[in-house]
């Protein structure tokens, strides 16, 4: 199989549009059996659902060309899962596991001329939704659902390496308790776009948020969960119930418990906690870890012993570990890769 003629070591973080995508249609109360079409164009009657009431959710995974050739995606089984929790929270029809699989094959198997070769550092984006599609007026869940995946080549989240970032304690908050904040639903980005772009414009690069309800909690970032290093080693996640349940940082916890024999603490931070840590990221699809280097608290900065300069040491670890995990080079928990061809 010939791959596309693309310039794979130069590709940015964004959308290339390519040949196939995978559609199936919720009516009557079944999914059909879905489909692959050549046409990338949505057309929508003004009044659906997605539009009116922002009844849509999506997830995202990559596929990646590993060292022995293989294409190989790394665990949707939990963004099957992720997806059906997400469904059922915004009231729309669950997509059987099964199938979201299956469409994932489909699709990428489709786009196999697209799948940037290994070493290059790029990867193909995958992009699953679910969407609302019937005209609705009144505030109640849609009648009829569409769900899309398309794929999208994709560069190196970080060009020239990933560079500590500084982050703010933003003023806004991401999520309420028993809220949304736990699953991934679009209306939550949405309300995150305002914090973003006010913290890009003061110079930072992403928002800290706190827990709604006391302000003394460590949460999350608009699109990524939270890692902490401390002074002796351990790792440590934020743990809430309006927190995205990042299959990344899920990877991490264990990767730094199994294969590097690390403390892995899964417990509630609070923000006072922060001056003590020695290394801190953010954890997510697109860059799998962003060192972060400072954090600044309405003036007052919170700077970590590993620097500015490059990603600490222990952190370091961890992203080459998960990384060589998903390219092959290093042995991966049982279930972990998923083969496609």
């Amino acid at each position: 199989m010939e791959k596309k003629n693309l310039d794979w070591a130069n590709l940015g973080f964004g959308y290339v549009q390519t040949e196939k995508r995978y559609v199936s249609v919720y009516k009557d109360g079944k999914w059909d059996n879905g489909t692959l079409t050549e046409d990338a164009t949505v057309t929508l009657n003004e009044c659906a659902g997605v539009f009116q009431y922002a009844q849509t959710v999506f997830e995202g995974l990559k596929a990646y060309t590993t060292e022995d050739g293989h294409i190989v995606t790394f665990r949707p089984d939990l963004n099957a899962a992720r997806m059906v929790e997400s469904a059922k929270r915004l009231e729309m029809p669950p997509l059987p596991e099964a199938q979201f699989i299956d469409s994932i094959n489909q699709v990428v198997k489709a786009n196999a001329a697209y799948v940037p070769p290994y070493g290059s550092g790029a990867t193909l984006y995958i992009r699953p939704y679910m969407m609302g599609t019937n005209p609705v007026i009144g505030v109640k869940p849609a009648d009829e659902y569409m769900y899309r995946v398309f794929v999208t080549p994709v560069g190196p989240y970080f060009k020239g390496g990933a560079k500590p970032i500084t982050i703010k304690i933003s003023d806004f908050d991401r999520a309420a308790p028993n809220g949304t904040g736990h699953i991934k639903a679009g209306l939550n980005y949405a309300m995150s776009l305002h914090a973003i772009v006010t913290a890009h414009e003061e110079g930072y690069a992403e928002n800290m948020y706190l827990d709604a309800a006391t302000r003394t909690k460590v949460e999350e970032t608009g699109g990524a969960n939270f890692i902490f290093i401390t002074k002796d080693g351990k790792m440590v996640t934020p743990k809430s119930d309006s927190i995205l349940p990042s299959i990344t940082r899920r990877s991490l916890m264990y990767v730094a418990e199994h294969y590097l024999g690390m403390t892995v603490e899964h417990r509630e931070v609070y923000k006072d906690e922060l001056k003590d840590f020695a290394e801190a990221g953010l954890c997510g699809t697109a860059a799998v870890v962003s060192p972060v280097g400072k954090i600044v608290d309405h003036g007052t900065e919170i700077c970590f012993p590993s620097g500015m300069d490059e990603m600490g040491p222990v952190t370091k670890k961890l992203y080459d570990t998960l990384t060589g995990i998903q390219m092959g080079r290093i042995e991966a928990p049982e279930g972990w890769i998923h083969t496609i061809c």
